[in-house]
């Protein structure tokens, strides 16, 4: 496919470093919930500073979404989408992606890695079809967790927040580790679905393939 410029028709501020852009959509261009595309910012000398992107739209929506964790303690590409307004503009590539939904299961997420388990989260929900599916979620803070109410309003009692640097009465504090998976009382026949960083995702790999789920049933992105 070739690239697609489009234009960014509104910017939501989600959290205190997190944005959801909504950027035009062009004719034929599809995707599965999960999936993502290559994006990069078209102002010169940024055209080919391409970052991996999920839709956190839908398929039949108007428009494409990207929600996107900001990082400022460099200046990439990320810390440069913070500056832009609506009508910038957006280079978008071929769409790509392994995660997709393969039945009720787990899943779970890290800070930014929840992304690709929104639009999954969205289409289950229109289809009736969310019963079955529980989210452990870890944030660093309350402040940090991406689309707090609206993941509340899908999931109900079965979203779980996990916080690592701020104790309160309403989450569990600690780390979605192996102590964890251990404690949680999972069952290992179900899927299990899993965004995050690069250590988190080989680490949960690891300790879930040793309690006893099947290697197929583990969702990631390879």
């Amino acid at each position: 496919m070739e690239n697609q410029i489009v234009k960014i028709l509104n910017i939501e501020q989600v959290t205190h470093d997190v944005r959801a852009y909504r950027v035009e959509k062009p004719g034929g261009y599809s995707f599965i919930p999960g999936q993502a595309t290559e994006v990069s910012i078209n102002k010169q000398g940024w055209e080919e500073e391409k970052r991996p992107f999920t839709f956190t739209c839908l398929n039949e929506d108007p428009w494409l979404e990207f929600t996107i964790k900001s990082y400022h303690d460099h200046p990439g590409v990320t810390h440069k989408l913070y500056s832009l307004i609506d009508g910038d503009e957006l280079i978008l590539r071929d769409v790509w992606g392994a995660i997709s939904y393969q039945g009720p299961g787990y899943f779970l997420a890290g800070g930014a890695g929840i992304t690709p388990f929104i639009a999954i989260f969205r289409q289950l929900s229109r289809q009736g079809q969310i019963e079955g599916n529980e989210l452990y979620y870890s944030n660093k803070t309350r402040a940090d967790i991406i689309r707090y109410p609206e993941l509340g309003k899908i999931l109900g009692s079965n979203v779980h927040y996990l916080l690592t640097r701020e104790k309160d009465a309403d989450h569990r504090h600690g780390r979605l580790d192996a102590a964890f998976i251990e404690k949680a009382g999972l069952d290992f026949s179900k899927p299990f679905y899993i965004c995050g960083p690069d250590q988190m995702i080989a680490d949960l790999k690891a300790v879930l393939e040793k309690a006893g789920a099947r290697s197929e049933s583990l969702v990631f992105e390879k």
